[in-house]
């Protein structure tokens, strides 16, 4: 196969090279173009996130509602932090369970047990951050509720 088992699309940070491999193209000085191309890149990733994830647009719906309250309820800037925080945290790590997803469907369309063992890590990493959100919110917020 010419240029390896790699290809790169037109307008991709990687290209192949001559073993097959991929490597990206972040070589020298990055200035202000390669941190905007950066942030295009991720804006792209956000937009994948919320075009094919329904629970990335579930979350996303929950820290649009949770990071302004917790900004609001948070008594000094570590309590702000606290509560907003995990939020952040759990869409990160959706966004990196989505990827993963992403990858194992790609290299292993069938069944295997590794793969399953992959996707069931990352959900379980999402879930964790989630139970931090509740947490949180509960450790600090719980005490003026009942007090």
């Amino acid at each position: 196969m010419p240029g390896g088992p790699f290809v790169s699309s037109p307008g991709s940070r990687c290209r192949p090279l001559s073993e097959g491999y991929v490597e990206m193209a972040a070589e020298g000085f990055r200035g202000p173009k390669q941190l905007w191309m950066a942030f295009q890149w991720s804006m792209k990733g956000f937009r994948a996130g919320w075009r094919h994830e329904a629970s990335f647009r579930l979350e996303a719906c929950l820290a649009i509602v949770l990071i302004p309250l917790g900004l609001w309820l948070g008594h000094g800037a570590l309590e702000k932090l606290a509560l907003v925080i995990p939020s952040v945290l759990v869409l990160s790590a959706e966004l990196l369970n989505s990827a993963i997803e992403a990858v194992v469907d790609k290299v292993s369309p069938e069944f295997h047990e590794l793969a399953g063992r992959a996707k069931d890590m990352g959900s379980a990493a999402v879930f964790l951050l989630l139970v931090l959100v509740v947490l949180s919110w509960a450790l600090i917020l719980g005490p003026r509720l009942l007090g």
